[in-house]
């Protein structure tokens, strides 16, 4: 775990609608074990759905291994929910008496030290913890739509809030890969929901004026603004708009247009049956049949492109991307390796529509991601973290011989046996089978011969002792385990 953050080892969740069976999706994926309480009859197949959901878009997000899922458990109670939970995250719906009763309740029996989060989107947090006992626990943790996807979480403090429970809040949702944006003043809205209000509200202007229609609106954002906003926000873009004169040359030019009365931020149009039956019959066709499921799985797959992309330049949300994928890699490093028949297993993988080609299987490329993926492990477990590739160096592939045997289909889970096949100081031999998780069965197998480089001189150079005593542990493991028949062996 790295500085600055809390892997909570329980969560209790009140309310499981879009944001609590997000959060519930979030945390779980993460590791930790999550109690869940709502009332409603659907709520657990309602959560089910959405974790599934996250696996889908978390599997296409990063090849990173993802923790031992936490578990899910659907309670019948308040108490039940929060009991021994460090982290308590209310959902319910957006009306005040119901969130002020739901958090004094949980207050009552929650642990003394838990953090006692609302997902209020613009509630203020000393309101609802009038009735609390212990009010110095809440704190609003924010968070967007989907919650196992977008890493924004808005954190702001009460009038009564201790500033310990903010900088535990941060920690914690920092563990579970999101990004804490604290809220310095207790404000309606909080930050971005009330910039979201600003478009929203000229939005509803143009529809009720007959301006544009709710998809022209939506088209105008995802073909234009939006694109910008996912890498930059709004002032990072004017600044670039100002030329090389910057953010001083951009107010200069096109400050004076906020005199001009373009906007009706200051007033909203009477949401009445007739706007909103125009509004309704515009997102049907919108939709174009679609149903919510399908909108939603289009919607976490061009996330997923955008998050990925962006992850690609180090930017914006992907900078976060990153930041989860090292602390996923450093939690795999550190979970103990298990051994099946003498093979190291390290690696694992869920083969993903985009992994397929016109014949319907796995592209070639894909079986050399899996079974480079095993070697990253292999190298991850003796060793060889961001930081030691930073300061001494790494393992450079020299050689690979690839064989594909089976085919990998979408679904398919898939496990990576590896076995050490010889070293010295300055090289590492190693040859893995990729296995179908349901059968065992062997897809495809690698052999690679890897050089140890020092970063100084770009030279082949000896391991340091601390490397090469945890690869003599693998030869110690795996000592008496038969060579495979194909090692060694060329394209005949």
């Amino acid at each position: 775990m790295t500085p600055g953050e809390h892997q909570p080892s329980s969560a209790g969740l009140l309310g499981a609608g879009v944001i609590g069976s997000g959060w519930a999706a979030r945390l779980t994926l993460a590791g930790v074990d999550v109690r869940l309480y709502d009332p409603a009859p659907e709520a657990l197949e309602t959560t089910h759905a959405q974790i599934e959901r996250a696996r889908r878009a978390w599997r296409r997000l990063t090849t990173a291994p993802l923790p031992p899922e936490g578990t899910l458990a659907l309670v019948g109670s308040v108490e039940e929910a929060v009991e021994g939970a460090e982290l308590i995250q209310e959902s319910a719906p957006e009306r005040e008496p119901l969130k002020r009763a739901l958090l004094a309740q949980a207050s009552r029996a929650a642990p003394p030290d838990a953090i006692i989060a609302t997902s209020t989107s613009g509630l203020l947090p000393t309101r609802l913890s009038a009735d609390m006992t212990g009010p110095e626990r809440l704190v609003v943790g924010h968070p967007f739509n989907p919650v196992y996807l977008l890493p924004l979480v808005e954190v702001c403090a009460g009038s009564r809030t201790a500033p310990d429970t903010v900088e535990r809040a941060q920690a914690i949702y920092r563990a579970v890969g999101m990004r804490p944006l604290v809220v310095r003043t207790e404000i309606d809205g909080f930050i971005a929901d009330r910039l979201l209000e600003a478009l929203w509200r000229e939005a509803l202007w143009l529809v009720a004026d007959d301006v544009a229609t709710v998809e022209e609106i939506d088209d105008a954002i995802r073909f234009g603004a939006g694109l910008r906003w996912a890498a930059m926000g709004t002032f990072l873009t004017y600044r670039l708009a100002g030329g090389r004169a910057g953010m001083r040359h951009f107010m200069a030019q096109f400050g004076p247009a906020l005199e001009l009365p373009w906007t009706r931020l200051t007033d909203v149009p009477e949401l009445d049956e007739q706007l909103i039956e125009k509004i309704v019959a515009q997102s049907d066709a919108q939709a174009q049949g679609r149903s919510i499921d399908e909108l939603i799985e289009i919607r976490d797959d061009c996330l997923v492109a955008v998050l990925v992309g962006l992850k690609a330049a180090g930017f914006g949300a992907g900078e976060e991307v990153q930041r989860s994928e090292r602390r996923l890699l450093d939690l795999a490093s550190a979970r103990a390796p298990v051994y099946r028949d003498g093979w190291l297993v390290l690696h694992e993988a869920v083969v993903v529509p985009e992994w397929i080609d016109y014949n319907g299987h796995m592209t070639e490329f894909r079986y050399l991601q899996v079974l480079a993926d095993a070697t990253d492990a292999v190298l991850r477990h003796v060793g060889i973290d961001a930081d030691y590739i930073a300061q001494r160096g790494s393992y450079f592939t020299a050689e690979t011989h690839l064989r594909h045997l089976a085919e990998g289909h979408v679904g398919d889970g898939l496990y990576v046996a590896s076995q050490l096949l010889g070293h010295d100081p300055k090289r590492l031999h190693l040859f893995h089978e990729a296995r179908r998780t349901a059968d065992g069965t062997v897809i495809a197998t690698g052999e690679h011969l890897l050089l140890h480089v020092d970063p100084s001189t770009h030279r082949v150079a000896p391991a340091p002792d601390d490397v090469l005593r945890a690869i003599d542990g693998i030869a110690d493991r795996q000592r008496g385990l038969a060579r495979p028949e194909s090692a060694g062996r060329r394209i005949g």
